[in-house]
């Protein structure tokens, strides 16, 4: 059967009555309502929502059918989690914290690696809107390219329509998010090494076009800034947030700059790489030469050689929240997790020359 067609007192037709329209008119999103009116989901609406969304279904006039209750019965079990790469710890952080919070929803994670290539990212989310997943989780940072960010939106815009929910793990503006303080690690990270006496700090860091990467740069500029010391351009390398990466990174950056005394990586996996740049290439030591700072407090960088002082981030703890996020509709506007910085014995004093 389909929807009336409501009208005012005057008798004036304003169209079909849908479930978006009864969702406004409620308050609530339009998961929610579905959930109340067309019985599907496996999640429970709390008694007030309930009668909200009741209430406006009547004033409305909305009809559900059998149709839509079908649909919303249709939605499968699964929780898309869309990451860079499976094989970064960062990443596996997460997804850790996400499955064990799906678990207790009796949810499955599946799990997409795009290997940061955008056209991917937008291809599995159209996928997993095809096989009506229940839920979308983004893990990798955005890009600053507008023309993706677009299509990336309309394809999320899709899935919504569709009564899916989407969560991001850092700002994207791609949906509620899990904020991550990218900016205020490295400020923390930058802070320390200017305590310990270093004065000629440089950066490897991940590809330039990706937020976390903008933002965690800005943070150790801005915190070096705010010292009275400097970040040139001259003293950061861009590269693949690899081991590889890390380590040709660092002997470029060494070779420009030779008289540095520490090196900021903007992840714990391109810190390696620097450790083994300095220490096996150039010979130098781990920290009486060059001092060296990680990022996101992966389980390996307290058994790298020497272990490696870094920023750490809840990262199952974010994979956790994300889930809570578009399974149990929890509060989108917390503050950013805490970051903190782990000091261990790869920085030091700045040496005296």
């Amino acid at each position: 059967m389909a929807n009336p067609r409501s009208t005012t007192r005057a008798g004036r037709s304003t169209g079909a009555v849908t479930l978006q329209r009864v969702a406004e008119h409620a308050g609530v999103s339009i998961a929610t309502a579905s959930r109340v009116l067309h019985g599907g989901g496996s999640r429970t609406v709390g008694e007030e929502l309930r009668r909200r969304v009741e209430s406006a279904a009547r004033e409305l006039g909305y009809v559900s059918n059998a149709p839509a209750q079908a649909l919303a019965r249709s939605a499968t079990s699964v929780v898309g989690l869309i990451v860079h790469d499976v094989a970064d710890p960062y990443f596996a952080a997460i997804a850790a914290g996400a499955m064990r919070a799906a678990r207790r929803q009796r949810l499955m994670i599946m799990i997409a690696a795009t290997f940061r290539d955008p056209e991917l990212e937008i291809e599995y989310v159209r996928s997993l809107r095809a096989q009506r997943a229940r839920a979308l989780l983004l893990a990798g940072s955005g890009t600053d390219d507008r023309s993706l960010t677009d299509r990336l939106a309309a394809e999320l815009a899709g899935f919504r329509e569709d009564g899916g929910r989407v969560a991001c793990i850092g700002e994207r503006g791609a949906g509620p998010a899990v904020p991550l303080d990218h900016a205020g690690g490295a400020a923390r990270a930058a802070t320390e090494l200017w305590r310990l006496g270093h004065r000629r700090i440089g950066v490897v860091a991940g590809p330039a076009e990706l937020l976390t990467v903008q933002q965690r740069l800005a943070g150790a500029r801005q915190a070096l800034a705010q010292l009275g010391g400097e970040l040139p351009d001259s003293r950061v390398v861009f590269a693949d947030f690899t081991r590889a990466g890390g380590r040709e990174a660092a002997l470029e950056l060494l070779a420009r700059e030779p008289g540095l005394t520490a090196v900021l990586a903007l992840n714990d996996v391109m810190a390696a790489g620097v450790l083994a740049a300095v220490q096996d290439d150039l010979g130098r030591a781990v920290p009486g030469d060059v001092s060296v700072v990680g990022f996101d407090d992966v389980p390996f960088a307290v058994d790298l050689r020497p272990a490696l002082t870094t920023v750490r981030l809840p990262l199952e703890e974010a994979g956790e929240r994300a889930v809570q996020l578009v399974v149990e509709e929890a509060p989108a506007d917390r503050p950013p997790l805490g970051v903190s910085l782990v000091v261990r014995d790869s920085t030091g004093p700045a040496p005296q020359r």
